[in-house]
């Protein structure tokens, strides 16, 4: 047998072994439950799931007490806690997870099904068949703006919700949480530096941002009248944190020609300034100098931002009278209107952060912010303060809100 026959021989056993295999996977795959159906499996000896993302929130200790107030309802109530991901097996929607568990589970004709919102961090979601039965959906949207539950964990948040789905009030409950709701926010403050629309110093105004927002504003508009379509459908309000990917179809190049005219109109306020009337003189040289190196080493809209942010320091630290800063959610939107308490879920802690007009509006009516994003680690688009801290300036100092961002610049170093 010649040696090209050999070889012949060989690929052709090596090509048969390697196919035998690739469908031996296949075959593994496709006889392993999907994550629709584990839940599913889970939730037949259990009305709680909870995923090891959230096991620290919930402890098994807490997953048992949550059965058994479940139990004691005698409601057709069932939890299934996990975090949602763009392009997971939910595609990262609760919609989906909703109806992928419901189709799976053995008794589908009568079902209340919380999850948490996978539109924003801060809030469960409620889902029930036959619709309305118990007001579920209006039931668990009100637990997450109830006082007391305003530095509650993500069990304690569950377990109200499942009460007030026991109760039966639902709409009545939402109702006089949202009147709570506004009497209990902030007016937006007006004048130099506190309007959502207008900063301090030269070329700060709504009309400079303009060029830069336009463009997105169009696309959201659409993209919010879908929104109210799809709502009016279904009436469950949602306390949505859609990422929308219009924060990227921005100018790149015309925010970077912005941030420079703005670094370099903070450079000459510094040097015109007065040494002897100007006390916080050497902070603005400070952000002076880091906005320009941010600028110069800036990778894409969350840098550009950034140097922003640290134009509107030094020329809050020239002015002597510092205003809020940036909006939280979104920097492009300018400075903010106000500040107002936010909690991530699974967290017990709440930050302060300021918002800007249009995003307090948002949050107020349930309607989703824009919110400026960042690539992780792993190439993921997420929401830039959900990069960590140690890495990421803007997420260590929510572009002033949490801390100076010269702070976060040093920090994040």
């Amino acid at each position: 047998m010649s040696t090209d026959v050999k070889r012949l021989i060989t690929l052709l056993v090596a090509l048969l072994c390697a196919a035998l295999t690739t469908t031996a996977a296949r075959a593994a795959d496709d006889d392993a439950p999907s994550a629709g159906e584990r839940i599913a499996n889970a939730l037949r000896t259990s009305p709680v799931y909870v995923d090891e993302a959230y096991a620290d929130a919930v402890p098994p200790s807490r997953q048992r007490q949550l059965a058994d107030r479940i139990r004691r309802t005698g409601l057709p109530i069932k939890v299934v806690l996990t975090p949602f991901t763009k392009g997971d097996a939910f595609d990262g929607d609760s919609d989906v997870l909703a109806g992928v568990v419901r189709d799976r589970l053995p008794d589908r004709r009568e079902l209340v099904l919380i999850t948490p919102d996978s539109d924003f961090p801060d809030s469960l979601r409620g889902y029930e068949w036959p619709a309305d039965t118990h007001q579920a959906d209006r039931a668990v949207a009100a637990t997450g703006f109830l006082d007391e539950m305003r530095d509650a964990g993500l069990a304690d948040l569950t377990a109200k919700a499942v009460d007030l789905v026991a109760e039966g009030k639902g709409e009545q409950r939402y109702e006089e949480a949202m009147r709570d709701l506004d009497r209990s926010a902030p007016p937006a403050k007006s004048g130099s530096g506190s309007d959502s629309g207008s900063g301090s110093g030269s070329g700060s105004g709504w009309t400079g941002w303009w060029p830069l927002v336009g463009v997105p504003v169009l696309a959201l508009t659409a993209l919010a009248t879908r929104a109210v379509l799809v709502r009016s459908r279904k009436p469950s309000p949602a306390f949505p944190q859609l990422v929308f990917a219009t924060a990227r179809a921005a100018d790149e190049a015309g925010l970077r020609r912005r941030a420079e005219a703005e670094v370099l109109a903070l450079g000459e306020a510094t040097r015109v300034a007065d040494v002897a009337t100007t006390p916080d003189l050497q902070q603005a040289l400070d952000a002076y100098a880091a906005a320009g190196k941010v600028l110069d080493e800036a990778r894409g809209l969350p840098d550009l931002a950034g140097a922003l942010a640290l134009a509107q320091e030094g020329r809050d630290a020239l002015t002597g009278s510092p205003g809020l800063p940036l909006c939280f959610f979104n920097p492009l939107h300018g400075r903010a209107a106000l500040r107002s308490g936010w909690r991530p879920l699974g967290r017990r802690d709440r930050l302060d952060v300021a918002v800007c007009g249009a995003c307090a509006d948002a949050l107020r009516d349930r309607r989703a912010p824009e919110v400026l994003t960042d690539t992780d680690e792993n190439g993921r688009t997420v929401p830039y303060f959900e990069i960590p801290a140690r890495r990421s300036a803007w997420a260590a100092s929510g572009y002033g809100s949490l801390m100076p961002p010269s702070a976060g610049l040093a920090r994040a170093r």
